[in-house]
């Protein structure tokens, strides 16, 4: 098995790169990432005008992670220690930027090029803060932002993309026409993490990102359209916790992943488990490299028009010993089409309309949708 990955030039050790964030604000989280086994570390967000964070900053709730905090507090010239220090260890640094102008953009990345970093992502939403709002969602924009940078370094450039715009795809062959080498996507999600009943207040004094298990599903779709609309690599990011995300987020097309959230969660050991994870699920699956399966569940998604009207109506497999999760299937039936007796559960497939939510509730994977 092998899970060495190429990807913009770079020799990686294994697809998991460490995304922009608090574990690689350092040059010693960058190194600790690496010799936990990261593939390669992206810098925290680097910009040319410090401002402070505020505290807290951070929380975690319901499998998710909030953040109000905003990008490296370190100047740019402190940070040719922290470059420098990190790839005299080894390590393979992709320094992430974030400009408001064309001509600032291309000042911090000559300045982070010249710090030694092997790539430049290109970073351009903030939820919080100064996000740059008329550049996210605006294919022109995007293209002279990507065009100005690509033209002042020698580096690969890869462009970061956000799921707050409309049409991800338009965006993706904009960046291409600017000469980025690869894409990455998606950032964080805008989100208030919920109120506190007793003060009515906002846990998190403003509008944050929303990041980890819940974002996983809008990471898959943007990766895909991203996929589908050019040919450059992709590194996928969103909700990366277990090894099968990563073989997910491979058939769907991403040469990379990128994850932050789960480490924050589980630290930096972590990133041993999923290659672990990864390695005995490929093996399961007769699976030598990920070049094997990478966008094979793309030849699945077809348009909504072109998905067959099939008679499919759910069938409970082993009902006569269905009696163990207190009728999951029956409460979350919408035609009221599944029926409980004193033993089991039965389907009326006269009214059963083939929806398909049962069987993704029950428990024991007991219902599949069959031919009526």
């Amino acid at each position: 098995m092998d899970l060495r990955t190429k990807f913009i030039g770079l020799n990686l050790n294994n697809p998991l790169i460490v995304s922009a964030g608090p574990l690689t604000g350092t040059g010693e989280g960058m190194v600790k990432a690496m010799e936990q086994g990261a593939g390669a570390v992206v810098t925290k967000t680097i910009v040319n005008e410090i401002r402070p964070n505020v505290k807290p900053r951070v929380m975690y709730k319901e499998k998710g992670l909030y953040n109000i905090e905003l990008y490296s507090d370190y100047s740019l010239e402190k940070w040719e220690q922290e470059i420098t220090y990190a790839k005299d260890r080894g390590a393979v640094v992709i320094g992430s930027i974030l400009g408001h102008s064309a001509s600032e953009i291309t000042y911090i990345g000559k300045k982070v090029e010249s710090y030694g970093v092997d790539a430049i992502e290109m970073s351009l939403f903030s939820p919080h803060g100064e996000g740059i709002d008329g550049i996210v969602d605006s294919p022109e924009g995007l293209y002279v932002f990507t065009k100005a940078l690509t033209e002042s370094v020698n580096i690969p450039v890869i462009v970061k993309l956000s799921a707050n715009v409309l049409n991800i795809g338009k965006l993706a062959r904009e960046a291409k026409r600017g000469g980025a080498a690869a894409l990455s996507g998606i950032d964080t999600v805008r989100a208030i993490p919920g109120v506190d009943l007793y003060t009515r207040k906002a846990l998190l004094p403003t509008y944050g990102g929303y990041s980890g298990e819940g974002i996983r599903p809008i990471a898959f779709a943007a990766l895909a359209s991203m996929v589908q609309a050019t040919n450059l690599p992709v590194s996928g990011v969103g909700g990366v916790s277990k090894g099968e995300h990563v073989l997910e987020f491979s058939m769907l097309g991403a040469v990379t992943v990128q994850l932050c959230s789960s480490l924050m969660i589980h630290g930096y050991s972590h990133l041993k488990t999923i290659l672990k994870e990864l390695e005995d699920l490929m093996k399961n699956l007769n699976i030598e490299s990920l070049d094997e399966v990478r966008g094979k569940a793309l030849e699945s998604l077809l348009s909504f028009e072109e998905i067959p009207k099939e008679p499919l109506v759910a069938f409970i497999k082993e009902k006569e010993d269905c009696n163990h999760c207190m009728g999951h299937c029956k409460s979350a039936c919408l035609n009221r089409a599944i029926i409980h007796n004193d033993l089991s559960y039965t389907v009326n497939t006269e009214k059963c309309a083939g929806c398909g939510l049962c069987a993704s509730v029950c428990p024991e994977h007991r219902i599949s949708l069959n031919y009526g």
